[in-house]
């Protein structure tokens, strides 16, 4: 008699399912979401956030303007860095698959107060993204709709595109991860499409150009200017840890998770650098945007390439990627804020871990991961520059909450950590994870670098200035509140205990 083959795959998932909630048992935990998203979706989820069209189109004209067309180089060098940090990320989030990310692997690795302080600078490091993203996105809406270019139009449409990313989480993982799938798609085949046009009829360059800054250096060594013009890729590489923000919803998590980390390094690499070298080989007058001349050369562009019914076109695409990106920032601030919940380490907690049965998705943290960006957007309407200062914190928070994960698992390596989950680096662990600080150091010392000496101190160093006061709120709230200490939750269980060890030396000897 043959076994129904349908049956079959219908079991095993089962078999996984149950897996999955055994592990996560030992973790100490009892998930309420369901692991709806599939591995592609999963991967999608990452490539959304990570947004090469975005992060690309945002800051192109910055870097352009700064190292001349070199600066594309920079993408190569720190995609090599971050995926450095993604395989370290890969080894923990398979040994410890927990929704939320940044805040339980931290935990894991060192303690409470370490994990605390960590994920406070990520949550905010989200929220100002999300608020980055979407505001980013105003005027491309604006634009289409035919509004004029102001603050309260840019004000309006930021805050209707959040309210639309902010309804399709609250749908569920089925239709977070259809969305993901969808931003993904429409994202790789507009990046494909608009940079092959561009390539094929506004082409002004050859790639002997890719070595020729145009004197954008001007007085300095290029290596300043290229280390300015590099904070495209700083700002471009990140994303794939919300692969792991979701590992609750994801089944076979320590397996499936790793490769969606690495794809969207690879994949969204490969995609943001083909998006660059279309924009830089286009440019007609390269000088003219490294002088100030032309401050907006990609609007410039794509309204020469495809004009301008055209260019609303891509703006279109544009706009669905700048959404998926919002989608997907807003489900790894909501998977963190309740993680937080969930272990009763911040004032809310209660409300934060409170849980929809028939969506099966954290409602309140998702209003937070919408309410507070909404707050930082309104702000605008204030002071333009003050919401310039708050959003200059967003590459580096995330950057911080990056490198304190990856020096925690430095030190439990150190202090006798094996990781034993279903991806290990094994002997290249040690390495890769050394690897892995250096270059979130070095990049951060990028980020923070002054550049306007001519400006006042504060707005100088506005980048070091606002992640020291976003560390110091942290540090009073932990002083004030000792949220930290509410949790009865594991920590710090990666390291082994001296007592574990002479335990596994006595069994031995008793077995011998």
């Amino acid at each position: 008699m043959q076994e129904n083959p349908n049956k079959k795959t219908s079991r095993t998932g089962s078999q996984h399912h149950d897996s999955d909630a055994a592990h996560l048992a030992t973790l100490g935990y009892k998930s309420e979401f369901r692991r709806d998203m599939s591995p592609w979706a999963n991967f999608s989820l990452g490539f959304t956030y990570l947004s090469p069209v975005v992060g690309v189109y945002t800051v192109f004209a910055y870097a352009l303007a700064q190292g001349g067309p070199p600066m594309i180089w920079s993408l190569l060098i720190t995609g090599l860095g971050q995926l450095l940090v993604a395989l370290v990320f890969s080894e923990i989030v398979a040994q410890y698959p927990v929704a939320g990310g940044i805040y339980p692997w931290a935990r894991r690795l060192w303690g409470r107060k370490y994990a605390w302080m960590t994920g406070w600078v990520y949550l905010i490091a989200l929220f100002v993204t999300i608020a980055s993203v979407v505001y980013g996105a105003g005027p491309f809406l604006a634009q289409i709709l035919g509004f004029q270019a102001s603050v309260d139009s840019t004000i309006i449409c930021a805050i209707l595109i959040l309210v639309l990313a902010t309804i399709i989480n609250f749908l569920g993982t089925k239709v977070l991860a259809a969305a993901a799938v969808i931003g993904f798609t429409a994202e790789i085949i507009g990046a494909l499409a608009v940079g092959s046009w561009l390539l094929l009829t506004q082409r002004h360059h050859n790639l002997g150009v890719l070595f020729h800054s145009f004197g954008a250096q001007g007085s300095h060594s290029y290596l300043y200017a290229f280390a300015a013009a590099g904070l495209i890729g700083t700002f471009l590489y990140f994303g794939f840890e919300a692969c792991g923000d979701v590992a609750e919803e994801v089944p076979n998590p320590g397996a499936l998770i790793p490769k969606a980390m690495r794809r969207t390094i690879y994949i969204g690499g490969a995609a943001a650098m083909f998006v660059c070298l279309a924009l830089v080989l286009s440019v007609a007058d390269i000088p003219a945007v490294i002088s100030g001349k032309d401050v907006t050369p990609v609007d410039t562009l794509l309204n020469a390439a495809f004009g301008p019914v055209g260019a609303k076109i891509v703006l279109g695409i544009v706009l669905i990627s700048f959404l998926s990106c919002t989608i997907s920032l807003q489900a790894a601030a909501s998977r963190l804020s309740y993680s937080y919940g969930r272990d009763d380490m911040i004032i809310g907690s209660r409300l934060l871990k409170k849980f929809s049965a028939a969506r099966h998705i954290p409602p309140h943290s998702l209003l937070l991961s919408a309410i507070v960006p909404a707050i930082i957007v309104l702000g605008s309407k204030v002071s333009t520059d003050a919401l310039t200062k708050i959003v200059s914190f967003a590459s580096l928070g995330i950057y911080v909450g990056f490198q304190m994960v990856v020096l925690a698992a430095l030190r439990a390596r150190l202090k006798g950590w094996r990781p034993s989950g279903k991806y290990q680096l094994g002997k290249w662990g040690l390495p890769v994870n050394i690897g892995a600080l250096v270059y979130g150091i070095i990049a951060m010392i990028d980020m923070c670098w002054p550049r306007t000496p001519n400006a006042a101190w504060y707005d100088n160093y506005i980048v070091l200035v606002s992640g020291a006061v976003v560390v110091a709120v942290g540090l009073l709230y932990m002083m004030i509140h000792r949220s930290y200490g509410h949790s009865n939750m594991p920590y710090n269980d990666a390291i082994p205990k001296k007592h574990d060890s002479h335990q596994s030396v006595h069994a031995l000897n008793t077995r011998d």
